[in-house]
C-alpha cells in the first residue's frame, strides 16, 4: 500500500520513477529522471512528509544540474513553493537555470541573480535538460586579437574570407581541436582558437529588479532618442525609397530615407564614410549619429542598444543583428547595410537571409 502512494506522488511530481522497494529495511532504491540513481532510507511508518523530505534531500545531494523552461513566454519564480508567496523574477523560455531542491512540486533554482521558486511542470531536468541545453544555448567566439583572419579552411594557410576586429562575438557554427568555424557576413569561415575566447551563451533569469531597471534605462533611452530625431528629422531628406515601407514610426521611416541615399557606396573595412567607404556598423553608427544618436562602432556591442522588438514587429529603422554583422530594417523584408568589399552598401531580402540574433529599436 504504501508503495503505491510513493509511486503516485513520484509520477504527479514528475520527479523520480522508483526502480526497487525493499519494505523490510524501508529502502527505496530511486532512480531521477533523466536516468541519476538515488537511494533513501524511510521509516516502515514514513508519512507523506517524510517522503517529501526524503525526496527533497535527494534532489539537493543527487541532482545539481541545469533545468531549462518549457514555457510560451516565461514563468514567475517565487520567493517560496506556492502561487502564495511573492513574485521575485521571471524565468522566460528555454532559459537555464540549477536545481537547488525540490518541494511539494516545486523546484528550488538558481538562474542568473535569481534564486527562488519555480513549478515543475515548467521546467525540465536531467537527461531531457542537458540535451535541450545544448540546443538553446549559443556557442560563442569574442575576437582576441585587433584583426582577426576568418579563412576559408581550418589552416592558418588558407585564403581570407574576412575581416573581423577586436571584440566582436561571432556565432560557432563547427568545432574542432584546434578551429572554430564561425558565421560572417562573407559566409561561414575558420579561426584558430589560438585568437579567440569561447562561451556557451544562455538566457537566464530576470530578478524583479532587474526588469524594473532594464525597462526604465530602455524608457529613458527611447525618449533621449526620440528628441534627438525630432530636431534632425526636419533637415532629413523626406523622400521614400522604392523598398520602404510607410508603416512604423516617422523617425524610424526618416532613418530608412537617410541610410538609403548611401546604397552603392563602398565597403572598407574598420571606415565609417558614409559616401568614401565604411564597414557594416559604421555605417549604421554613422546613419544614427545624423540623428544625433550615438552608438558603438561594433556589430556586437549594438545588440544591446535601444531595446528589443520581436521579428514579428520590427519596423523601418529598426537595427538588425547577425552574427559578426548588422543593417537596418528599410521595411518589405528588407534590410539596407554595407555588406561586403565585393558589394558595398546595398540592399538584402529577406531580413532572414542569415540567423538574426536580435532586433533593436532606437526611435
Amino acid at each position: 500500500m504504501r508503495r503505491k502512494a510513493v509511486l503516485m506522488l513520484l509520477t504527479a511530481a514528475g520527479l523520480f520513477l522508483i526502480n526497487s522497494a525493499t519494505a523490510q529495511a524501508g529502502q527505496l532504491s530511486l532512480s531521477l529522471d533523466g536516468g541519476i540513481a538515488s537511494s533513501i532510507s524511510l521509516a516502515s511508518n514514513a508519512t507523506e512528509e517524510d517522503i517529501e523530505e526524503a525526496l527533497n534531500i535527494a534532489v539537493t545531494t543527487t541532482y545539481t544540474g541545469l533545468c531549462v523552461a518549457q514555457v510560451n513566454d516565461y514563468v514567475n519564480i517565487r520567493s517560496g513553493p506556492s502561487q502564495d508567496y511573492d513574485v521575485v523574477g521571471k524565468l522566460y523560455a528555454n532559459s537555464v537555470g540549477t536545481v537547488e531542491g525540490y518541494e511539494d512540486g516545486w523546484y528550488q533554482i538558481t538562474s542568473g541573480n535569481v534564486t527562488g521558486y519555480v513549478s515543475a511542470e515548467y521546467v525540465v531536468i536531467g537527461t531531457e535538460a542537458e540535451t535541450l541545453a545544448e540546443e538553446v544555448g549559443t556557442r560563442m567566439a569574442t575576437v582576441t586579437t585587433e584583426t582577426l583572419r576568418v579563412r576559408t579552411e581550418a589552416t592558418t594557410e588558407s585564403s581570407i574570407l574576412g575581416l573581423i576586429p577586436e571584440g566582436e562575438e561571432l556565432v560557432v557554427t563547427d568545432e574542432t581541436d584546434d578551429f572554430v568555424q564561425v558565421s560572417i557576413e562573407e559566409g561561414d569561415g575558420w579561426v584558430s582558437k589560438e585568437y579567440v575566447t569561447l562561451t556557451t551563451e544562455y538566457v537566464y533569469a530576470e530578478s524583479k529588479e532587474e526588469e524594473e531597471a532594464r525597462l526604465a534605462k530602455e524608457e529613458a533611452e527611447r525618449k533621449a532618442a526620440q528628441k534627438a530625431a525630432a530636431a534632425a528629422t526636419s533637415s532629413s531628406s523626406s523622400s521614400s525609397t522604392s523598398v520602404g515601407s510607410s508603416s512604423g514610426s516617422a523617425s524610424g521611416n526618416a532613418v530608412v530615407s537617410y541610410a538609403c541615399q548611401f546604397v552603392g557606396n563602398p565597403y572598407v573595412y574598420g571606415s565609417t564614410s558614409l559616401t568614401n567607404g565604411t564597414d557594416c556598423s559604421g555605417f549604421v553608427m554613422s546613419v544614427y549619429a545624423h540623428f544625433g544618436v550615438s552608438l558603438p562602432h561594433s556589430s556586437s556591442a549594438m545588440r544591446s542598444v535601444g531595446y528589443g522588438v520581436s521579428l514579428s514587429d520590427i519596423q523601418p529603422g529598426d537595427i538588425v543583428c547577425y552574427s559578426g554583422h548588422v543593417g537596418i530594417y528599410v521595411g518589405n523584408n528588407t534590410i539596407v547595410h554595407a555588406s561586403t568589399s565585393s558589394t558595398g552598401i546595398k540592399y538584402t531580402s529577406p531580413v532572414t537571409y542569415k540567423n538574426v540574433l536580435a532586433v533593436r529599436r532606437i526611435f
